[in-house]
């Protein structure tokens, strides 16, 4: 283990230490805000500590069997010990790597999913139905919970644009290597001739902020307008001005929410959404500010690069950032992203070890 890094354990060993004499004073409780800062802080800092404690354990006994190798009787016995001391300390010290892993402080947030059609016209809008229904039916795997915030039917029963709150512990961290250009290789249903068409949709995949107020949004730079409600509704349709369109003046961003009946309730979803957007934003300029040579696909979330590609003829679907192909299309359309979600998120871990190694 390099030096930096038993230097960097070290400290929360004793930073450990600090916390614990803390949480033992009588007075810890009077500051509450403080003695659950504390505990949380140390609950993140424990399994550190035990398994660097474990290594420090182990490198002790390597220590102990290559001395016994100098004695005959004890050599074979030795050896042993001193082979399995190495294979435990190569396994603490990946454990530990992984735990000193930067944390996204996204992770657990809701999150916004956007999915728009791109090129391919009508075949398109079909496809982004498609793939609403791939995350929804991955979200009622996840016992997550759904809301539809936005949506633009297309002619045929697909969708120009639609945008779905998923509710759920967790859900950013599942869905966010997502966002990027899915194409779709198959046979469309209104081709006569039986040819195989390639169109594309665009999935955004933002995380919710806690509160509006996390993101200040300026009054003064918003639009509101209010609008009829088109599409399904019946006799409700177009005889209230119920749905919203929020315009962000300094950024162009523009929202529109008509799901609900209540101007009210559009409003302060269409809100919600311009503030998960200004916090991705937000993010996307500082990680361009921090962003290395060693800049990963996977953790770039770049739209205007094709991540994925579902060909149905051959039944594959292909994620071109870690060259992972799957012969489960049907699988897949119908929610099951596990082993596509455990990849990506391998390989994002691997490319942040590769960067600890280089700074440590």
């Amino acid at each position: 283990m390099k030096d930096s890094m038993q230097a960097k354990l070290g400290q929360l060993v004793r930073r450990l230490d600090e916390i614990d004499v803390a949480l033992s004073q009588e007075s810890a409780t009077d500051d509450l805000d403080q003695f659950r800062r504390l505990s949380r802080e140390r609950a993140e800092i424990e399994p550190l500590v035990l398994g660097f404690r474990d290594f420090q354990s182990a490198s002790n006994d390597l220590a102990t069997a290559q001395q016994m190798l100098s004695d005959p009787e004890m050599r074979e016995l030795a050896e042993e010990e001193e082979s399995s001391a190495k294979r435990r300390i190569a396994q603490l010290e990946e454990h530990l790597q992984r735990l000193l892993l930067p944390t996204d402080p996204n992770d657990e947030r809701n999150t916004f999913l956007e999915i728009r059609a791109g090129t391919g016209g009508e075949e398109s809008a079909l496809f982004a139905g498609a793939l609403l229904r791939m995350y929804m039916r991955f979200a009622e795997r996840r016992h997550w919970k759904t809301e539809m915030i936005s949506e633009s039917p297309s002619d045929l029963g697909g969708y120009k644009e639609v945008i779905v709150r998923i509710i759920g512990h967790g859900a950013y961290s599942q869905l966010k290597f997502e966002s990027g250009v899915h194409r779709v290789q198959r046979v469309p249903e209104t081709e006569a001739q039986g040819r195989i068409h390639t169109s594309a949709c665009t999935v955004a995949v933002l995380p919710e902020a806690d509160e509006i107020n996390e993101v200040h949004i300026d009054p003064s730079e918003i639009r509101v307008d209010v609008f009829r409600a088109s599409g399904a509704g019946g006799q409700h349709v177009n005889k209230t001005e119920s749905a919203v369109r929020i315009t962000h003046l300094a950024t162009g961003i523009v929202v529109e929410c008509q799901d609900d009946r209540s101007q009210h309730k559009n409003k302060e979803r269409a809100l919600k959404v311009l503030a998960a957007r200004l916090k991705d934003a937000q993010m996307r300029a500082q990680q361009q500010q921090e962003a290395t040579t060693r800049r990963s696909l996977v953790g770039s979330g770049d739209r205007s690069e094709r991540i994925r590609t579902y060909n149905f003829p051959q039944g594959r679907v292909t994620d071109h950032r870690i060259n992972l192909t799957l012969y489960k299309i049907d699988q897949i359309m119908d929610g099951d992203l596990e082993e596509l979600s455990r990849a990506l998120t391998a390989e994002h871990q691997a490319e942040q070890l590769a960067s600890l190694a280089e700074t440590a």
